[in-house]
């Protein structure tokens, strides 16, 4: 979790090694996509308020990594 002019937004941090408290994602878009539905980036970050907490830096990275064949899709 990082912070824009002085309010606390979701940053992705694919090596792991940022400072502070992470929350783990599947890098698929489904999962990004429940993990919002859910609030589960405000509840793994004990971030108060976190129905307003953006994730938008996620999302953006999620569209520029390589797909990801999920292993829970039997379609896939």
């Amino acid at each position: 979790m990082g912070s824009v002019d002085d309010r606390p937004v979701v940053l992705p941090d694919p090596t792991g090694s940022a400072a502070g408290r992470g929350a783990h994602l599947h890098p698929t878009t489904a999962c990004y996509e429940l993990a919002v539905k859910r609030k589960a980036f405000a509840r793994a970050l004990r971030a108060a308020g976190g129905q307003g907490l953006p994730t938008d830096a996620v999302a953006q990275h999620l569209a520029r990594v390589p797909a990801h064949r999920d292993r829970t899709d039997p379609d896939a």
